[in-house]
C-alpha cells in the first residue's frame, strides 16, 4: 500500500489537524469543504487529497493530486501520489504513464519500480512485472514478497508459501503476510492452517484496534460504519474474514460462513469492497436470491470485479433455470468469456443452456465432456497406484488432489446428463447413467444421494433407495436438522413402503425432538423438517387413494401455522387438496362430512395465517401484478379451495 504525505501549511486551523490525528478524516473533509479557499490553496488541496486517499476514495484523491501536479509541476511528490492514486483506482494505463515521468529520477526509482511492477501485475502482464521486481535491490524486503506474489499468480502455491513464510520469519508478524500465507494454504486446500492464520489476523485486529468493532454486528450490537480507512486496510481484517467465509463455504458450514461476513468491521453497503459484496451475494443466496442476483449483476458492471463473479452468475442463472438470461450474459460478454471461464466451464455451461432447446445435442456435448473426464480419472488412478508402489508420498498427495479436482468437475457433467432424462421421467435411463459412473463416484455423497432419489422415484425399488439414504442420514444423525428435509421424508416413506414402520417412527420422533429443542433455543426461527416429512407421507397416502388418512396427516403437519406455513409447505399441501377435490368432483371417492368440515376449518386457519405468505418464491424476473392484488398469497388460494369444497359439500 502506498501512502501519501501531508504538506503542512500553517494557514489552517488546529482543528483540522486534530481531526486527522484522531482518524476522523470524513469530518476533516467536511470542514475543509466548508472553507472556500481549501479548493485553491496548496495546503487545502494537499489535505483534501490526503484525507480522500486515507479513506480509500482514490478517484477523489487522484483528482486533487492532479490539480496539485498541474499547479506545482516542479513538485515530483505530487506526481508520485497522483500515480499511486490512479493505480489504487484501477486506472492502470494512466498510472503507468504518470509514473514514467519519474522513472529517471534517482530519488524515486525504487518506489516507481515497485509501483510499475504492481501495475503490470494487476494487468496480468506477469513477465513484465517479474522483470521489474528482479531489477529491485536484493536488500529490499518487499522484493521477496513480490516474488512470492508472482509465484502465486503462476499457480506455484507451495513455492509462494515458502517465500511468504521466510518473510514473516524475517520481518515478524505482518497481517498482509499472514493473509498471503493463509491464501496459499487455501489454494492448496489445506484449510486447517489457512483458518489458523486468519484467526491470528483477527485476534491481532481485536487486540490492537477495538475501535473497529469486530464481531459486534453479529452479536446484534448497533454500531456505526468504520469506513474504508487505511487502518482497516493495514489490518487485513476484511481479507481475513472473507477468506474465512470462503473456507467455511467450501466446508459447507453455511452459518459459519455468513457469521464470518457479519463479524468483519461494519461498513455501509456503499462502502463494501467487491469481494465482500460477492461473498454476501453467494452465501446469502438461499435466503435472498433476488438480492444475490442484483449484487452479482452490479459487480459485473464494475472494474475490476472478483474473477469468480462471471462464472457464478452464469451457474446461478442455470441453477434457477433462467437459461435465456445466461445465454444473453454469455453473448453480451464474449470478452469476459475467454478471460474468466475455463474451457471446461464454457463447454459445461454451453451444454446446460443447449439442453433447453435441444436435449439430444446437449446430451452429446455432456457425453463428450464426461468421456474426457473418465479417461483422465482412470489415468490419475493409475498414477496414484504407481506412486504408492514407489512410496512417493509427495506425488501421491499431489495426484490425489488432481483426482479430486477432476471428480469435482465430472460430477456436475454427470448430473447434467441425468437431468435430461429425469425431466423426461425416464428414471431407468437415469439409473443406467449413474451405474456407468459407479467406478469413480461410489464414495461421493452427491452421487449417492441422486442414486437414492432415482431409485425412490421408480416406486418399486424402495429397499434399494433405503440402502443409499440411510448412510447419508446416519452420518449426520446427531445433528439431523442439517440433513435435507426431503431426504428424511423419502427415507421415512421408503421405510413405510418396506414395512419398517418402527424405523420410520423412530426417525420422526428424532426429528420432532430436535425441532422442539431448537424452537426452545431459537423461538423465532422456523423449522420445516418434521412438517415436510409428514407432508410427504400424507402425499403418499393420498396418491394411494387413502385420502382420509393422507389429508389428516397433511393438515396435522402445518400445526402450528405461524411456524410451519411457508411457500414450499403450502405448495405440497394444496396439491393434495386439489387432488382430493378433483376425485370428489368425479365421484371417485367419498369422504365423511366430518372430514370435509375438518378440511374447511383447516383452510380457514390457513386464511388467517397466510396473509403474508407468498405462494410463489419471489423473483426479480417475475411479474409483480399478481402479488400486488393479493392473489399470490396463501390466504387467497385457501379461500378458493374452501369455496370449491363447500360447493361439493352442497351437491
Amino acid at each position: 500500500m502506498y501512502s501519501a504525505n501531508v504538506i503542512n501549511d500553517g494557514d489552517f486551523t488546529k482543528t483540522i489537524y486534530n481531526l486527522i490525528k484522531d482518524n476522523r478524516f470524513n469530518d476533516a473533509i467536511k470542514v475543509l469543504h466548508g472553507i472556500p479557499e481549501s479548493n485553491s490553496t496548496r495546503a487545502g488541496l494537499s489535505l483534501l487529497a490526503y484525507c480522500y486517499f486515507y479513506i480509500q476514495d482514490f478517484n477523489n484523491a487522484a483528482s486533487y493530486y492532479e490539480q496539485l501536479m498541474e499547479i506545482y509541476p516542479e513538485n515530483d511528490d505530487y506526481k508520485l501520489y497522483y500515480a499511486q492514486s490512479l493505480y489504487q483506482a484501477c486506472l492502470f494505463d494512466e498510472a503507468y504513464q504518470i509514473s514514467n515521468k519519474l522513472v529517471d529520477k534517482d530519488d524515486y526509482k525504487g518506489q516507481i519500480t515497485k509501483l510499475q511492477a504492481a501495475i503490470k501485475y494487476s494487468q496480468e502482464d506477469v513477465l513484465s512485472a517479474k522483470n521489474l521486481v528482479d531489477s529491485c535491490p536484493s536488500d529490499d524486503p518487499d522484493k521477496e514478497v513480490n516474488l512470492g506474489c508472482l509465484l502465486y499468480k503462476d499457480g506455484n502455491y507451495e513455492e509462494a508459501l515458502l517465500k511468504f513464510q521466510n518473510n514473516i520469519q524475517n520481518q515478524g508478524f505482518k497481517p498482509y503476510l499472514a493473509y498471503n500465507i493463509a491464501l496459499c494454504y487455501y489454494r492448496m486446500k489445506d484449510y486447517g492452517p489457512a483458518l489458523k492464520h486468519c484467526a491470528d489476523i483477527i485476534e491481532k485486529g481485536i487486540r490492537d484496534h477495538p475501535e473497529l468493532s469486530i464481531g459486534m454486528q453479529t452479536e446484534g450490537i448497533e454500531v456505526r460504519s468504520v469506513g474504508n480507512t487505511l487502518t482497516l486496510h493495514e489490518t487485513s481484517l476484511t481479507e481475513a474474514f472473507n477468506l474465512k467465509a470462503a473456507i467455511e463455504y467450501q466446508l459447507k458450514n453455511m452459518d459459519s460462513a455468513r457469521e464470518a461476513l457479519t463479524d468483519m468491521p461494519p461498513r455501509a453497503e456503499y462502502e463494501l469492497d467487491a469481494v465482500t459484496l460477492h461473498n454476501q451475494a453467494l452465501m446469502n443466496f438461499e435466503q435472498n436470491p433476488t438480492e444475490g442476483f442484483e449484487k452479482l449483476q452490479f459487480l459485473l458492471q464494475q472494474n475490476p470485479f472478483p474473477p469468480e463473479t462471471f462464472a457464478n452468475l452464469l451457474l446461478l442463472y442455470c441453477q434457477h433455470e433462467y437459461f435465456d438470461l445466461a445465454a444473453d450474459i454469455l453473448a453480451e460478454n464474449a470478452h469476459l468469456t475467454y478471460k474468466y471461464l475455463t474451457p471446461y466451464m464454457y463447454d459445461f455451461l454451453d451444454a446446460i443452456i443447449t439442453s433447453q432447446t435441444s436435449p439430444s445435442d446437449a446430451y452429446q456435448k455432456l457425453d463428450e465432456l464426461a468421456s474426457r473426464h473418465t479417461e483422465l480419472l482412470r489415468k490419475l488412478t493409475k498414477q496414484v497406484q504407481e506412486h504408492r508402489n514407489h512410496n512417493d508420498t509427495e506425488m501421491i498427495k499431489k495426484t490425489v488432489m488432481e483426482y479430486e479436482e477432476c471428480l469435482d468437475r465430472y460430477i456436475p457433467v454427470l448430473m447434467g446428463q441425468a437431468k435430461i432424462y429425469w425431466d423426461l421421467e425416464n428414471y431407468p435411463q437415469v439409473e443406467k447413467i449413474f451405474r456407468k459412473s459407479v467406478e469413480f463416484c461410489n464414495d461421493n455423497d452427491i452421487w449417492r444421494l441422486n442414486v437414492a432419489h432415482v431409485l425412490f422415484m421408480q416406486e418399486n425399488k424402495f429397499k434399494e433407495a433405503t440402502g443409499f439414504y440411510e448412510p447419508l442420514v446416519k452420518k449426520s444423525y446427531s445433528d439431523i436438522l442439517n440433513v435435507n428435509a426431503v431426504v428424511l421424508a423419502n427415507l421415512c416413506v421408503s421405510y413405510i413402503m418396506t414395512s419398517q414402520n418402527e424405523e420410520a417412527e423412530e426417525l420422526m420422533r428424532k426429528i420432532e425432538k430436535e425441532e422442539d429443542q431448537m424452537s426452545f433455543e431459537e423461538p423465532d426461527k422456523k423449522y420445516f423438517h418434521h412438517c415436510i416429512v409428514n407432508l410427504v407421507i400424507g402425499t403418499l397416502y393420498c396418491s394411494k387413494g387413502n385420502y382420509e388418512f393422507g389429508i389428516s396427516r397433511v393438515m396435522k403437519s402445518l400445526e402450528p401455522y405461524n411456524k410451519k406455513l411457508g411457500t414450499d409447505t403450502w405448495f405440497y399441501t394444496k396439491r393434495c387438496f386439489l387432488s382430493l377435490i378433483e376425485n370428489l368432483a368425479k365421484h371417485m371417492i367419498v369422504l365423511r362430512d366430518s372430514i370435509i368440515q375438518e378440511c374447511i376449518a383447516f383452510l380457514e386457519s390457513c386464511e388467517i395465517h397466510g396473509k403474508t405468505v407468498r405462494t410463489v418464491a419471489y423473483s426479480s424476473f417475475s411479474d409483480e401484478n399478481e402479488s400486488a392484488n393479493g392473489k399470490e398469497t396463501v390466504t387467497y388460494e385457501a379461500r378458493k379451495l374452501k369455496c370449491l369444497l363447500m360447493k361439493l359439500q352442497n351437491f
